[in-house]
């Protein structure tokens, strides 16, 4: 009898395995097979798209988080964050973001100005996450100067699980209340936190989050719902917005 129990068993865990790949690698997989490929980063659209507020006719305070889809085959797995933010007054953004390119050649991963506020990320085209105006950008821009000056990988930039460009603006969201936001579930790399500390609030500010090392974890919060981290890839469910999140995809629901 327990002979014959084996291979069923054998069976029954090969299956298992085959559904969790296709979970974690279906999005990513139809996200590459259907999503226009930008061949050049170098001819890529990185004209603004005149998404923000524009300060010729806006004088207040804005802070914008943003993200577009990455580039190259990363496009298929995750999208790039970064921050947008303008003083009061001012006549320009300035943008925050953390990216690879040269620094093993020695550049810093933190770059301010590296392309227009709201200009496509390798011509894929950009979303506004979160944007605060007025009185509470005001109040979160120094706040967000401060997060930037104090991000501790400055200097290093890891694909996968971190510290990446999503690890960057997750860490300057969780120290300003004022951005508390969830950012999308594709962010990959947002799960890693600063100093391998496993426990953090979820970047929302409604819940807790647990990681280890970015590469599994959970969080459980009003805004964000049920996230499950696996190898960095999200898969959730949030009730209150009747959305599921999937790999490579992101929120799927009605908001």
């Amino acid at each position: 009898m327990f002979e014959f129990l084996g291979p069923v068993w054998g069976m029954q865990r090969t299956v298992e395995i085959l559904a969790l790949l296709l979970l974690l690698l279906g999005g990513p997989l139809f996200v590459a097979y259907t999503r226009p490929d930008v061949l050049d980063w170098r001819s890529a659209n990185h004209a603004p798209t005149n998404i923000l507020p524009a300060p010729a006719a806006h004088d207040g305070a804005v802070v914008a988080v943003m993200a577009a889809r990455a580039w190259g085959w990363r496009g298929a797995f995750a999208v790039h964050t970064w921050i947008a933010m303008k003083p009061k007054g001012a006549a320009r953004y300035d943008r925050y973001e953390v990216v690879g390119w040269g620094v093993q050649r020695g550049m810093r991963a933190v770059r301010q100005n590296m392309r227009p506020p709201d200009a496509p990320w390798a011509g894929n085209p950009p979303m506004v996450v979160r944007l605060i105006e007025g009185a509470a950008a005001e109040t979160a821009i120094p706040k967000i100067e401060r997060a930037v000056a104090e991000y501790p990988y400055p200097e290093r930039y890891v694909i996968w699980p971190g510290p990446n460009s999503n690890t960057f603006v997750a860490y300057v969201v969780r120290r300003v209340p004022e951005l508390a936001t969830e950012l999308p579930a594709h962010a990959v790399g947002k799960d890693w936190l600063a100093h391998w500390f496993p426990l953090a609030p979820a970047m929302s500010r409604t819940g807790v989050q647990l990681s280890l090392f970015g590469v599994l974890g959970l969080t459980v919060a009003l805004d964000e719902g049920i996230e499950v981290n696996l190898l960095g890839l999200v898969i959730g469910v949030d009730p209150l917005d009747l959305a599921i999140k999937l790999p490579g995809i992101g929120r799927v629901g009605m908001r």
